[in-house]
């Protein structure tokens, strides 16, 4: 069994971004170090995302049988091929069912939002037609930075998240799913590209 989902993955400019926002929430600004140099890391009890791994889910699918991967790489050449490239950009930031008692703390999408819907659609249709069932939950356009507990050190984490996030915005061009494995284990999962397939060019 292989646990999959199919995203849009970040461009590297814009993951280098994201980053650097997320090393900002990790800062403390009142904890100065010796002699007043670099500011310590504050180890908030939230579990962060690898850096190198994100990426926007569009459909999560979970343990699959091997033999059944390559009707699910159908399916995204489907939905691709479809579609052409869109423009990205996320903006804004909050945690998941609330700022308050988070679980989860993400960073928004405002353009680009729709296109993405559009997007999770045609994966779903396309993936009805290999034998999954349709998603019923709606979709929400959203980039997941690290989960919490939602009421230990999520709620400190939401807060400092929104203020490092004020102002910060980035654009990318989404130009392909890429159907991700995830990997488990000890720290957080890791994310190992099985197959892609470029928007608008495999018709």
């Amino acid at each position: 069994m292989r646990r999959i989902f199919v995203a849009v993955p970040l461009a590297e400019d814009v993951r280098s971004q994201v980053a650097g926002l997320v090393e900002r929430v990790r800062l403390r600004p009142e904890a100065r170090g010796p002699g007043g140099g670099p500011e310590r890391r504050d180890p908030l009890d939230v579990r962060w995302v690898r850096m190198d791994g994100l990426h926007l889910t569009l459909r999560f699918l979970g343990p699959v049988l091997q033999d059944r991967i390559p009707a699910v790489e159908a399916a995204i050449h489907e939905a691709a091929g479809s579609g052409d490239p869109f423009e990205i950009r996320i903006d804004g930031a909050g945690g998941f069912p609330s700022a308050a008692r988070p679980r989860a703390l993400w960073l928004g999408v405002t353009d680009g939002a729709e296109a993405l819907q559009r997007l999770a659609r045609r994966l779903d249709d396309a993936l009805a037609g290999g034998g999954w069932p349709i998603e019923e939950r709606p979709f929400r356009a959203h980039l997941t930075l690290a989960r919490a507990d939602g009421v230990k050190s999520g709620p400190d984490a939401a807060r400092r998240l929104m203020a490092a996030a004020d102002g910060f915005s980035a654009t990318w061009q989404a130009d392909r799913l890429v159907l991700f494995e995830s990997h488990t284990g000890a720290g957080p999962a890791r994310y190992e590209p099985l197959a892609e397939a470029s928007l608008g060019r495999d018709q």
